[in-house]
């Protein structure tokens, strides 16, 4: 943080003034501005003066601005995020990933307790209940950073709309009338934003594409942050992640787990292991780690460049389904065979004391499978025969370059909930 009376320029080491150049003209400019007290508040820290200060100039200057003298101001900034959505699939690889990071506190957010947390303190309310929100201002006055990772859906639009915007809307009014020092907001999105929801979309999905011309709650938050964002002195990021490959507790959209407690039930049942989606369900895919999401988060939360953009956020790689299940069966020692159509929503209900059975017998973590699988959103995934491409080069233009092969990390989620003891070890 910046203490009163103090400018930029005193903040940094020699190395940052003046006769570095260009950046020392920044930095001198900080720091004159600092003086006058235009753009930084004594509780800034130099990041966020820079943020301000750069708003107006474009990604690739601003990038060349504040780029040194390395680490420096970023070794001694000390972040407080707030996750709401902790407990989902993206939200837990997010907390996960920032607690692990020196200097950065975490609170998580969700409607449930969660003992377990890895976060330095979670807050179990509900962001649609103001008297709930305002009860937490004493933790959310010092927060510094949102990443907004709770998510709702019915399959009702308006009810969805009015949910999530509700919702993100709780968030941001509970920080501002908390008083807390914010600089910076994550908001996720995902493919529906291209259309992935309709099956086909153009692809490779970039971030320039038009909207499409039916309302989503997706395009509602992004207008709402915008609206917000102009009237304070935070900046934003959107990222859009595809397929999302991690952790959660009771997240009914999680391709991993949905698909370990599918093969798992097979191999209990001495099947081999078949992809179960039509049979041309054979496109071009691309998934996003969780791992890799939480690295781009704090990335976009810690660099000016990222800042009022919206970023693909994926592996890198792309695969067929047919192909991922055969890497699938090695791991679980099982036989493949050629694909079988088979709508699992309808048929694997009939096989959950199968699963119970197993769950009772290596004694894992949650026997009731309706908790640790989601029938209706794989059944969705693997009978949709377009390409689901997004394109990441905009990200790896704005100076992110973390990548993932997707076989790869899948395989790491399903030792992840081996060890979890939501699936069996062998």
């Amino acid at each position: 943080m910046l203490a009163p009376g103090r400018s930029l320029a005193t903040d940094l080491p020699s190395s940052a003034h003046p006769e570095v150049g260009e950046r020392g003209t920044l930095f001198a400019q900080a720091s004159a501005s600092l003086a006058v007290g235009r753009v930084a508040r004594s509780e800034d820290t130099a990041d966020a003066v820079l943020l301000r200060l750069t708003a107006g100039i474009s990604h690739a200057d601003r990038g060349a601005c504040v780029a040194g003298p390395p680490n420096t101001t970023a070794e001694r900034t000390t972040m407080h995020a707030l996750v709401p959505g902790a407990l989902g699939v993206i939200g837990s690889g997010v907390v996960e990933h920032l607690a692990s990071l020196d200097g950065v506190e975490v609170t998580a957010l969700s409607r449930r307790e969660d003992p377990d947390s890895r976060a330095d303190r979670h807050l179990a309310l509900d962001l649609l209940d103001p008297d709930a929100v305002a009860g937490a201002h004493d933790v959310l006055r010092t927060v510094t950073h949102l990443v907004f990772a709770a998510y709702a859906e019915s399959g009702d639009v308006d009810r969805d709309l009015e949910v999530n915007v509700g919702m993100l809307r709780g968030a941001l009014d509970g920080l501002r009338d908390a008083g807390a020092p914010l600089q910076h907001v994550t908001l996720y999105q995902g493919g529906k934003a291209y259309g992935a929801h309709l099956r086909v979309y153009r692809t490779p999905a970039r971030e320039t594409d038009p909207r499409l011309p039916i309302p989503h709650f997706y395009y509602a938050q992004e207008d709402l942050l915008r609206e917000h964002a102009g009237n304070g002195d935070w900046a934003f990021t959107i990222l859009r992640p595809d397929i999302v490959l991690g952790t959660s507790q009771g997240s009914p959209m999680n391709l991993a787990q949905t698909l370990a407690v599918y093969a798992l039930t097979l191999r209990e049942l001495g099947l081999p292991l078949r992809f179960p989606g039509t049979l041309r369900a054979t496109a071009l895919v691309n998934c996003t780690d969780a791992g890799l999401l939480a690295e781009a988060t704090h990335w976009a939360g810690t660099t000016p460049a990222a800042a009022g953009g919206t970023f693909n956020v994926v592996d890198g790689d792309l695969f067929r389904w047919p192909q991922l299940f055969e890497r699938v069966a090695a791991y679980f020692g099982m036989e493949t065979d050629v694909p079988q159509p088979l709508p699992l929503a309808e048929n694997m209900p009939a096989l959950a004391p199968v699963w119970e059975r197993l769950a009772d017998r290596e004694g894992l973590a949650e026997r009731d499978v309706t908790k640790v699988a989601g029938w209706d959103f794989v059944d969705f995934l693997w009978s949709t025969e377009e390409d689901g491409v997004l394109d990441p080069l905009a990200l790896r233009a704005a100076g992110f370059d973390g990548f993932r092969r997707t076989e790869d990390a899948l395989i790491a989620v399903f030792d992840r909930l081996r060890a979890a003891k939501v699936i069996p070890e062998r």
